[in-house]
């Protein structure tokens, strides 16, 4: 029995007639500029990001991935990626914010058929949403019952990207009566959503996390996107390439931050040592240990770099192939990328908490925001353990198991 129906098929570069890769991300170094000028006083204040989302809104990037014919950027994956990187070097909750929203956003095209994913494309761009939430396997599961009344949605969503700030929710609910998981969209404003802002979580501050309670809310049939169910007699290879995409988003986003304190150490070890220490040699430029340590964290993030761009390669070359892929080639993308957020983590790790080092005793201070890097990026591999995809990675590797259907958190 094959796969019960197909999404719809990505548009290809050839398909979009938006202003191009190099136009937004243009646009995304200029809002990453933007953002950096008061990155640390908007981190310590902690506030939900509501203005800089309104920045992001205003540049036009969270419309990016829209066709151009429905009000959107007509951008395509690889470029939202770049997008992500770029943010995340100058903010890192608000690059997870920005990704969570792409990769949602996006999501009708691989659960949804054709025209919903079109009809959801064109309304998210016109109206501008910000989407929140997540797909990831949570217990106890949401619950999506058929009642007089219509389909019910019941159940605590915990911790979830955006949603202190979004106009729409994507999240994973279960049927009650089959317990097939689907991918369903939820107006945050109807009537039984209550978010909670709980999260209060050391780092990724700003990525609007929270808690959202469903309390017998009405969803209806055009809210469901489809099944997200690992069953191939439900989830066709194309279906399957969500979870890549998705995972492919939290690799940029560490490189993001590894590149991020990486330039902003360098900066101080080229300026700031000076004014804080004009007499000691130590912690200089010219000094071979700090020589030695720039030259390591900069092959492991260019490492990581060069194997998320060859998984960046094989989801786009996957996209491409759309309803000819087979599950084996989904299964060699997502065994990819596996390996490339895994690189993209310990890079990530090892660059915000060597820098500390670098920086010295003045990475202390909080008018400089060191710290910042280390505890966004130790929060996100903490909720993204790359302990899961190293066994994944290995278990393909040994057994030929293709990796599991994991969408991000």
């Amino acid at each position: 029995m094959g796969p019960a129906s197909a999404p719809s098929r990505p548009a290809s570069p050839s398909d979009r007639t938006g202003p191009g890769h190099a136009h937004w991300l243009r646009v995304a170094r200029e809002a990453a500029d933007d953002l950096a000028t008061d990155t640390v006083a908007r981190e310590q204040a902690g506030k939900a990001p509501i203005d800089e989302v309104s920045r992001l809104r205003e540049a036009g990037l969270l419309t990016l991935l829209a066709p151009a014919e429905s009000q959107g950027g007509g951008a395509d994956w690889p470029t939202a990626y770049a997008v992500v990187r770029e943010i995340a070097a100058a903010d890192g909750a608000i690059g997870q914010l920005l990704g969570c929203h792409y990769f949602l956003s996006g999501s009708a095209r691989f659960f949804a058929g054709p025209a919903l994913a079109t009809r959801i494309d064109e309304r998210s761009a016109a109206e501008q949403w910000c989407w929140g939430g997540g797909f990831a396997r949570q217990e106890p599961s949401l619950k999506l019952a058929r009642t007089s009344k219509g389909l019910v949605l019941d159940g605590r969503q915990s911790y979830t990207t955006g949603v202190l700030v979004a106009d729409r929710l994507a999240v994973r609910a279960v049927r009650e009566d089959t317990g097939e998981p689907l991918a369903v969209v939820v107006d945050p404003a109807r009537r039984g959503v209550a978010i909670d802002g709980d999260a209060d979580t050391f780092g990724q501050r700003l990525a609007a996390g929270g808690s959202v309670e469903f309390d017998d809310v009405l969803v209806g049939t055009e809210d469901v996107l489809g099944s997200l169910s690992a069953d191939e007699d439900l989830l066709s290879p194309l279906a399957t390439l969500a979870s890549p995409v998705g995972r492919l988003f939290s690799a940029q986003l560490l490189l993001g931050m590894a590149e991020g304190v990486l330039a902003e150490a360098r900066e101080y070890s080229r300026t700031g040592h000076a004014a804080w220490h004009p007499a000691w040699p130590a912690g200089t430029p010219h000094d071979p240990q700090v020589q030695t340590a720039y030259g390591e964290l900069t092959v492991l993030t260019r490492s990581a770099s060069a194997l998320t761009d060859q998984a960046l390669e094989a989801v786009r070359g996957g996209l491409e192939r759309g309803e000819d892929l087979t599950y084996d080639e989904s299964a060699d993308i997502s065994a990819l990328v596996a390996m490339a957020e895994t690189a993209a983590a310990r890079a990530a790790q090892e660059s915000t908490t060597r820098a500390l080092d670098i920086v010295g005793a003045r990475s202390i201070s909080a008018r400089l925001g060191f710290d910042r890097f280390w505890r966004n990026a130790r929060t996100h591999t903490l909720y993204e353990p790359v302990t899961h995809r190293l066994r994944d990675v290995g278990e393909y590797f040994l057994n030929g198991a293709h990796p599991p259907f994991v969408l991000p958190a």
